[in-house]
């Protein structure tokens, strides 16, 4: 019977002393047998194992399942950190070399000298030209227009 990982519960008195009878039982298989017997020396026991053993037992011999399982503990692995992808390292190691040129900028910024602002690089600056120049347009269309299309009255 292979054992796969899933719920995992700390060995108890009751469940060892039912595994190492278990071990010794002529009417189990002798694969579970030698299952009780391997189970019977770990700390801790898988619960899909432990329900195979005691559902394989005879009623009479076997104790009651929440005897069995009384005073348990369940027993958490932690599962093993995640990789990283090689995209997001490089961008990590962007965001890191930002971060310190950002804070070495904040560190230096008393005796360095101002940066001139670039011309238009907000989108405030971008919208009042561009109504000045439509405005502009609107006027120079307008004069054109007249002096083109109006008669002269000589």
């Amino acid at each position: 019977m292979k054992t796969e990982p899933g719920l995992v519960i700390s060995a108890t008195e009751s469940i060892c002393s039912f595994l190492s009878t278990a071990s010794k039982d002529r009417h189990l298989s002798p694969e579970l047998q030698q299952i009780a017997s391997d189970l019977s020396s770990q700390g801790n026991v898988p619960y899909k194992s432990l329900r195979a053993l005691w559902f394989a037992c005879r009623p009479s011999t076997r104790p009651s399942l929440t005897q069995l399982l009384s005073g348990c503990e369940f027993v958490f692995t932690s599962p093993k950190p995640r990789e990283k992808s090689e995209e997001l390292k490089a961008r990590l190691t962007k965001l890191a070399e930002l971060a310190e040129r950002n804070a070495y900028q904040e560190l230096v910024k008393d005796i360095t000298p101002k940066k001139d602002a670039e011309p238009f690089s907000s989108y405030k600056d971008q919208l009042g030209f561009g109504k000045i120049l439509c405005s502009a347009f609107l006027w120079l269309n307008f004069a054109l227009v007249k002096s083109l299309y109006i008669p002269d009255k000589a």
